[in-house]
C-alpha cells in the first residue's frame, strides 16, 4: 500500500497588517507637520470680472487685530467686541491690510467667528499670523 502525502496549502501573504501600518504613520506625519511658511500659499483676489488674480504684498497701512485667550479682539491694546469691531473696519478704507494675531489658547471658532466680521465689514486684505518663539 502506497501512502500518499499531502501537499500543504500555498502560504498566503495578508497584506492587511501593513496596510495598517501604513495608514497609522500617514496619520501621524499628517498630524505632526507643521507649516511655517505662511506665505507659501498665495492669497487670491477676484477682480470685478471674476478673473482670480493673486495678491500683491501688503504695501498701504496695516491694522493688527489681536485674538486673546478668551475670543476677545484687542486692537492698538483696547479689548473690543464684534460690533464695535465690525464698524471700525467698515470706516477703514479699502487698501487697508488686517493681519489678526490669534493666540496660543484662542479657539478655532473665535477665529474664524472674527475673520467673519472681517470680510463682512468688507476687509479685502487679511491674514492670519502666527508668532513662533525662537
Amino acid at each position: 500500500m502506497r501512502l500518499r502525502r499531502q501537499t500543504p496549502p500555498p502560504r498566503l501573504i495578508s497584506l492587511v497588517s501593513m496596510v495598517d501600518v501604513l495608514l497609522i504613520m500617514l496619520v501621524f506625519f499628517m498630524v505632526t507637520s507643521t507649516y511655517l511658511d505662511l506665505d507659501m500659499i498665495p492669497m487670491i483676489d477676484t477682480a470685478e470680472d471674476g478673473v482670480a488674480t493673486p495678491a500683491k504684498p501688503a504695501s498701504g497701512p496695516v491694522l493688527m487685530i489681536r485674538l486673546g485667550a478668551d475670543g476677545t479682539p484687542h486692537v492698538s491694546g483696547q479689548a473690543m467686541s464684534y460690533d464695535m469691531l465690525s464698524s471700525t473696519l467698515a470706516t477703514l478704507s479699502t487698501d487697508v491690510s488686517v493681519m489678526i494675531l490669534p493666540s496660543l489658547r484662542a479657539d478655532t471658532q473665535s477665529l474664524v467667528s472674527l475673520m467673519d466680521v472681517a470680510t463682512a465689514a468688507g476687509v479685502r486684505r487679511l491674514r492670519v499670523v502666527q508668532v513662533a518663539a525662537p
